[in-house]
């Protein structure tokens, strides 16, 4: 069968763009194939940076014959109904179509359409022109004199020319004429920029690879990771070094080159005094080089590179260049480093009032004094010292304000735990500068050190409450604030370092300052009340209060927002003020925790389901808690993520044993029962207990028995937090629950019989839901 061999030559394309380029003319051109009834055996897109290649193996030499059958309007129908009719099936008059007849509708008319199936060629050039011009590219330029048209095509760089043949093996393809913007589509290729320039004829896919690498091309852009890869690996295990893999710059590097040839370098030993991440930054960025360590694991004065030409010296020259640059820019690094060195990091620190994090939450500078206040405050339940804990959150940002990270913004944190170090800081407040911002993903580790974990926490719930209380939310597939990252690192720091971290008081702990530093949010409330007190001193509801009444009002109300949980003995506020303080602002308070406390829960099913938990497990183990809360009028969401983790874990495992599964069946049966009877008899009518004097049957006996029993010991059990002991206790229910279904009629004929044993159901439900809700259980 055919194949197509689609290739568009241009200028470079940046490396960036190339995945995510060739997914996309292989989307667009199959899908637009599908649309038009075409099928394929396989398609591979391919990218250089010159070109973008797609090859579509065993498409058919033409489309199939459709036929169809469009209904029409009935027999005897009006005249514009039937021309309606005749122009949508195609018909030249109402002769052509058939009468059909139908029991209910009588007869009407069908038209029966029959298209031949066109040539694969032919429909190919009529697609591929639209994919071209409205190819999505992230960035693309216009050029030439045909750039002053607003339809000009717009390409990443400039198109220069576009291969496209359809043919067997068996035959010479033929070329898929079409045109775009005037570039005219062909059968010619080009090689290597500087060492094959010259264009070169294609037929088709299995010539066309070889063609290029002859010509100085590797199409196959994991080929070139490949080579630079092994050929790097060579060159550093020959000098008895190892390489730094690193994927992204690998990816990057063969989106580089066509032709990739590995050279070595070397810049001068002193430079190594720099932090090796520095080094590595420097080469990485600025000169898209690898770099060495030694057998001892520290840096190497040496780097490899990437050329894309095989040059007649060796590379020699392509190598005194590269370590021109490199040392240049190693020197700036170490100038920089050292000058940073001069200046003590709490020097810095006026400098970040400066810097402003969030119009409506303040400058860097109050931040850190919000996130040094609830560092202290978690430092208690994460096992930290306080006082280092506060230490390294106000140190925390002020390496943002040094030359080195001016420079290279990747290595914020990680310089100021080397200045940190050098400046005679504590170990610990210096590994927490850098540890302060992990985990940055799903795969990032997390500081184990408590005064690490205590800013790290710190950090991300002051950005995260900072962004609710001015209402700053994820939506959708939309995170500019990186909330949901953010919160998925305080649950892996929770969970993974076995914390108990109740975020109601986590948050508690950060809301005060948060709401002070929230100026939208507090000039709206403080509006508010204002209006609210003005309009109470007026009975007709106009306002009475003066100019000056007003501002000392505003004035008030600020001032005592900025005082609570600042300042000890701070002045009595007004009555207007206190009442803010009091009745007004703390339901907002409590509503907005409520709804972050909703967000986390949600992060945390989707951190469990991650690692295998089942999501109606989840569900489960919080159902019970809330409906226990329920009960008591008290309905609260649990808020200790390593509780809740760790009932998820002991629920599964009771629900994967034979006794667990038994047990869920006999819930199920009896909590249908209840639902079923509870709408003859009315909500409510079972929740008295039942009467041992109306137990008739011995199995009713022993039920009663066992629920009162694993009442005691999983309430007893669950208040230590012994999940795996409740389930064990739960677990005794499986027998008496099985007899009694087995020999006891529910829905006796003695309306009191009747009544009793549904109550014990009732007493079987609320036990079970005592330890969760497996109404939720899937």
């Amino acid at each position: 069968m055919p194949d197509l061999l689609l290739e568009l030559f241009s200028e470079e394309i940046p490396a960036r763009m190339q995945r995510q380029a060739t997914d996309d003319l292989q989307r667009l051109v199959c899908g637009a194939l599908a649309d038009k009834g075409l099928t394929y055996e396989g398609a591979a897109a391919h990218a250089t940076p010159r070109r973008l290649a797609l090859h579509i193996a065993g498409l058919p030499g033409r489309q199939p014959d459709t036929r169809e059958e469009k209904k029409g309007p009935r027999v005897g129908a009006p005249e514009a109904a039937i021309q309606g009719f005749l122009k949508s099936a195609g018909l030249a008059s109402i002769d052509e179509a058939k009468i059909e007849k139908d029991a209910k509708k009588g007869e009407f008319y069908v038209a029966v359409i029959e298209r031949a199936g066109r040539e694969t060629i032919e429909v190919l050039a009529e697609i591929l022109p639209g994919i071209v011009k409205s190819f999505p590219w992230p960035k693309s330029m216009r050029w030439g004199k045909a750039s002053t048209r607003l339809d000009a095509l717009r390409w990443v760089r400039p198109l220069q020319s576009i291969l496209a043949t359809f043919g067997t093996e068996m035959e010479t393809p033929d070329v898929v004429r079409f045109s775009v913007d005037g570039i005219e589509s062909g059968d010619v290729s080009h090689g290597h920029r500087f060492m094959a320039p010259a264009p070169f004829a294609v037929k088709r896919f299995d010539d066309y690879v070889p063609a290029l690498e002859k010509a100085k091309v590797v199409l196959d852009a994991a080929r070139r990771r490949d080579i630079v890869l092994h050929d790097a690996r060579n060159l550093a295990m020959a000098l008895g070094l190892e390489l730094v893999e690193d994927a992204a710059l690998l990816e990057e590097v063969a989106g580089l080159v066509e032709w990739p040839v590995t050279l070595m370098g070397a810049f001068d030993e002193s430079f190594l005094s720099i932090p090796p991440e520095v080094i590595r930054a420097t080469i990485r960025v600025n000169q898209k080089c690898f770099v060495l360590k030694r057998p001892d694991g520290g840096l190497a004065n040496r780097f490899v590179l990437v050329s894309n030409i095989e040059a007649s010296d060796g590379g020699e020259t392509i190598v005194g260049g590269n370590q021109r640059v490199i040392a240049a820019r190693l020197s700036d690094a170490k100038f920089f480093y050292e000058t940073d060195l001069k200046t003590k990091l709490e020097q810095r620190l006026p400098k970040l009032d400066n810097i402003v994090f969030h119009e409506k939450l303040g400058t860097q500078g109050e931040r850190v004094k919000r996130i040094a206040a609830l560092a202290g405050e978690l430092a208690h339940p994460v096992g930290a010292n306080a006082n280092k804990a506060m230490r390294a959150a106000a140190l925390a940002k002020a390496d943002l304000v040094t030359e080195m990270v001016g420079e290279f913004p990747e290595l914020q944190g990680l310089m100021g735990r080397y200045y940190a170090a050098a400046q005679g800081e504590d170990a610990e407040v210096a590994a927490a500068l850098e540890e302060h911002y992990k985990p940055q993903g799903p795969a990032d580790r997390i500081p184990t050190s408590p005064v690490s974990i205590a800013v790290a926490l710190a950090d991300k719930l002051d950005t995260l409450v900072g962004f609710w209380a001015i209402d700053e939310k994820p939506t959708g597939s939309k995170d500019p604030y990186a909330l949901r990252r953010a919160a998925l690192g305080v649950i892996r720091l929770a969970l993974e370092n076995e914390l108990r971290l109740p975020l109601r008081d986590a948050f508690a702990a950060a809301q005060w300052p948060i709401w002070c530093a929230a100026r939208t949010p507090l000039r709206e409330l403080v509006t508010s009340e204002v209006n609210r007190v003005a309009s109470d001193l007026s009975p007709n509801g106009a306002t009475t209060l003066s100019a000056d009444a007003e501002a000392h009002l505003r004035r008030d109300i600020e001032k005592q927002l900025h005082a609570v949980g600042r300042e000890a003995g701070a002045e009595a506020p007004s009555p207007a003020a206190e009442i803010f303080l009091r009745e007004t602002l703390p339901p907002l308070l409590a509503a907005n925790a409520a709804d972050l406390l909703a967000f986390f829960i949600d992060r945390l099913k989707v951190y469990l389901r991650d690692r295998g938990a089942r999501y109606d497990l989840i569900d489960a183990a919080l159902g019970a808690s809330a409906s226990a809360q329920s009960r008591e009028g008290s309905a609260q969401m649990p808020d200790d993520l390593l509780t809740i983790t760790r009932k998820v874990e002991a629920l599964g495992k009771f629900l994967d044993t034979d006794d667990g599964k038994n047990l869920l069946a006999g819930f199920r049966r009896a909590a249908n029962i209840l639902k079923i009877e509870e709408k003859k008899d009315g909500a409510g009518a079972y929740e008295e207990p039942h009467h041992p004097n109306l137990r008739m049957e011995l199995p009713e006996h022993k039920l009663a028995a066992a629920i009162k029993r694993a009442r005691e010991e999983t309430s007893e059990r669950l208040d230590k937090e012994n999940f795996e002991s409740a389930m064990q206790a739960l677990s005794k229910l499986r027998e008496p629950v099985d007899d009694f279904f087995e020999a006891v009629t529910v829905n006796c004929d003695d309306p009191k019989v009747r009544l009793n044993r549904l109550r014990l159901l009732a007493e079987l439900r609320e036990a079970m839901l005592q330890v969760a809700d497996f109404s939720k259980v899937a």
